[in-house]
């Protein structure tokens, strides 16, 4: 069997390479962005039932804070969340284009079904119709960046990682513990 010179080339270069994925283009970024918004994600032409009214997004921002809170931090932009661009695929902050171009019915798609493999899990059967619309409400309002600060979890962490490295400051130190960890 001969291999042209081309193919040679390719095997070479893949062996040399390590044949490490890179970073997608920009191109290949918006053929997935535009997949995303057309095809993969539902509900493009649902309506949200709910007024766009201060009332409605205050109460999604009470179901938000309450379910949503722990992965993409009290201004659904990440503050405070330890993890969130560590993740792969990072954890969407949601005041960015990209997730504001969705459709109101493709974001309350995401919330009722989550996306697979990005660890968003599917809220349908938890919160009502009603309440994904109105969390909806709150994307469409969310606070300034850093506003609300740090989700109370990773503020307690914070603190007891900031004594331990510190020796307690002068009080008796206590053992490492997780209390939400089994």
């Amino acid at each position: 069997m001969k291999l042209s010179a081309l193919t040679v080339a390719l095997i070479c270069s893949l062996t040399f390479a390590g044949c490490k994925a890179g970073a997608p283009s920009n191109v290949e970024k918006s053929v997935v962005t535009e997949m995303k918004h057309a095809v993969t994600i539902g509900g493009k032409d649902d309506k949200n039932p709910v007024a766009d009214t201060p009332e409605a997004a205050k109460e999604g921002g009470e179901h938000f804070q309450h379910h949503c809170q722990i992965c993409h931090g009290l201004d659904g932009q990440n503050t405070g969340v330890p993890f969130a661009d560590k993740m792969d695929p990072p954890v969407a902050n949601l005041a960015t284009k990209d997730v504001q171009d969705y459709a109101d019915g493709q974001l309350k798609w995401i919330i009722a079904n989550g996306i697979g493999p990005s660890g968003m899990p599917g809220w349908k059967g938890i919160l009502e119709e009603d309440e994904m619309w109105k969390v909806v409400r709150y994307i469409r309002h969310l606070p300034a960046k850093g506003s609300l600060g740090a989700p109370q979890i990773y503020q307690e962490e914070a603190e007891e990682h900031e004594q331990m490295e510190h020796g307690g400051h002068g009080k008796e130190s206590k053992p490492h513990t997780h209390p939400h960890s089994h």
